[in-house]
């Protein structure tokens, strides 16, 4: 019962958050579509952005311990608005999570504003387009992220315990109107603390 009750107030907060961002009216960033991204300003303003607001549209919910029926802790995501996203576009060979080294470089300006950040916890989520089955995006997308933390941590050096990995599939496309569009395939950067 206690968890149902707080996945309301998390919803509640999610559905005000939504609201008030929506009516903010401000400039999304530059995304990242392959041959321009965000530059370690941009990508430095979003964090600050995300950390202002305490980024409790991305709470992790966990169960009664008194409720036997009570499941696995729960991550419950929400959709940041795209002003504060921190989208880098990695292209990944077909049904490969592996890192291709001509995408590497991309990494480098969120490398340079990590290592220089406050952030104590980043958040990296995988995403996919629509195409494939929602339990293989899902699968997917978590081993992309997976890999990108893999890279920042042992080729530019940020501590594992400063990020996690969270793969969503494809529930939030960039571009909704193409749910199969390249820019759907995207890494979001998240700063938690």
């Amino acid at each position: 019962m206690k968890v149902k009750k707080s996945m309301q107030r998390i919803l509640s907060t999610l559905a005000a958050l939504a609201i008030a961002a929506a009516q903010m009216a401000v400039p999304a960033l530059a995304q990242t579509d392959g041959t321009a991204g965000m530059t370690e300003a941009e990508i430095s303003e979003a964090f600050k952005k995300q950390k202002t607001r305490g980024l409790s549209i991305v709470p992790t919910v966990t169960p009664d311990a008194t409720d036997p029926a009570a499941a696995a802790p729960q991550v419950v995501v929400a959709e940041l608005p795209k002003d504060e996203q921190v989208n880098i576009n990695i292209s990944f060979d077909f049904d490969s999570s592996a890192l291709r080294a001509d995408q590497k470089p991309r990494l480098a300006s969120l490398c340079n504003v990590m290592k220089t950040s406050d952030v104590k916890l980043f958040r990296i989520v995988g995403h996919t387009d629509s195409a494939g089955s929602d339990s293989y995006n899902q699968k997917l997308s978590l081993l992309r992220a997976e890999e990108v933390k893999r890279f920042l941590e042992s080729d530019c050096g940020i501590p594992a315990d400063r990020m996690e990995a969270l793969g969503v599939g494809s529930r939030y496309p960039f571009d909704a109107a193409n749910p199969r569009a390249d820019s759907n395939r995207r890494v979001e950067f998240q700063a938690l603390s």
